[in-house]
């Protein structure tokens, strides 16, 4: 199974998988266009796209979803409370609801799910497993604290997309008025570099082969303040892999997700 992080950041969010001839975009949170364009850098053709699956109806996650789906004629999968949020936007477009703590086929790929904390109406972090169940990648962003349920879903994933929003100092010391540090830092906003390096040091394991950081203010956070923050929890849990973090305007070099930290196939 191969990953390709479209862009992630404030102004959109978007992942491609591929396997097995087929592709599975989570989240569409730019234009088509954009979409598109960043999907053929990365040498995948979207008509291969089985589905595209949103974590909740936020513009920098779902602004593109319709366009696309319309353009290459396939579904949209989400909670009941996000497709219910999107209705307008989606129209007549095929719509697929996801049941929270459920594992659900979409082409080659086994999606299942969780609840998250977060100011939407039913948001969602996903896992995706590939046909043979070795290699999976977990999906958690958005989502103001970490709850069971999502403790639970992204346990044993072979690749990590985790969000690390915020420095803790950044933001109190940010330009944003207090109600919106407090929304932005409270248990349903974000996870902070500190909060996400803790939890990632609990998800280590042997075969957890890539984490890449997510979703990463462009206010009130800098990539090396995250890196070195979630590097240091992950030195001490003794860490095996590659640690990248997402780019807002560039996609990031395709990853083949492998069961096996010693099959890591670039420099990181």
């Amino acid at each position: 199974m191969k990953l390709t992080v479209l862009g992630s950041g404030s102004r959109g969010n978007a992942f491609l998988l591929s396997t097995a001839g087929c592709s599975l975009l989570l989240d569409a949170g730019f234009g088509p266009r954009t979409i598109i364009k960043r999907a053929a850098r990365a040498g995948i053709d979207l008509n291969s796209l089985c589905g595209i699956v949103l974590t909740h109806e936020h513009g920098d996650h779902s602004c593109g979803a319709s366009r696309l789906a319309r353009l290459l004629d396939c579904p949209v999968y989400a909670s009941r409370g996000t497709l219910t949020a999107l209705r307008k936007q989606l129209g007549e477009i095929p719509i697929r609801p996801l049941e929270p703590h459920r594992t659900v086929s979409i082409g080659p790929f086994r999606v299942a799910t969780s609840l998250t904390s977060h100011d939407a109406f039913e948001p969602m972090a996903v896992s995706v497993a590939g046909p043979n169940g070795k290699a999976k990648v977990g999906l958690a962003y958005d989502l103001g604290r970490i709850t069971r349920g999502v403790r639970s879903l992204m346990r044993d994933a072979t690749c990590l997309l985790i969000e690390a929003n915020h420095d803790e100092i950044l933001l109190r010391g940010g330009p944003y008025p207090p109600v919106v540090r407090e929304r932005i830092g409270g248990s349903r906003g974000h996870l902070s570099n500190r909060v996400a390096g803790e939890w990632l040091a609990e998800l280590c394991h042997p075969k957890l082969t890539y984490i890449v950081l997510v979703h990463l203010s462009e206010t009130c956070n800098e990539p090396d303040l995250a890196r070195d923050e979630v590097r240091f929890h992950l030195t001490r849990a003794q860490y095996r892999g590659a640690l990248l973090v997402a780019d807002q305007d560039e996609p990031m070099r395709t990853m083949e997700i492998v069961a096996d930290p010693d099959q890591l196939e670039f420099d990181v």
